[in-house]
């Protein structure tokens, strides 16, 4: 029973964070999305995708590192946490190139309304 985590103060909370390292991450997240939204307006090619994942990702390490406290936590753990990244990035790979060779473009073709007869 002794060798769990838990202390005898009453606190259960193994790494407290600095304010201003909180700070400074929620605001580096609020940045993280302004420039997400603003990506939006932009037409970037093919690279919106790119561009946009990468955003996410980085603000995903930050919360899952800082806010869920992973620096700290054991190499297990991490290692965990990317090989979910790699399982992810692996699946969208496969799917994006399964779906390229079954369709060519992923607009839908919309076909012209029939011309009505006359009467």
């Amino acid at each position: 029973m002794a060798a769990h985590g838990h202390s005898d103060d009453g606190t259960d909370f193994a790494h407290p964070m600095p304010l201003p390292v909180l700070f400074g991450v929620f605001f580096a997240l609020v940045i993280l999305t302004i420039i997400t939204v603003a990506q939006a307006s932009l037409d970037l090619g093919s690279f919106d995708i790119a561009v946009v994942m990468g955003i996410a990702t980085v603000k995903a390490c930050l919360v899952a590192g800082i806010f869920m406290h992973l620096i700290y936590d054991k190499p297990f753990n991490i290692i965990v946490f990317l090989s979910s990244f790699v399982f992810v990035g692996l699946f969208v790979i496969f799917t994006l190139s399964d779906s390229k060779m079954t369709s060519p473009s992923f607009e839908p073709k919309i076909d012209e309304p029939a011309a009505s007869a006359e009467m």
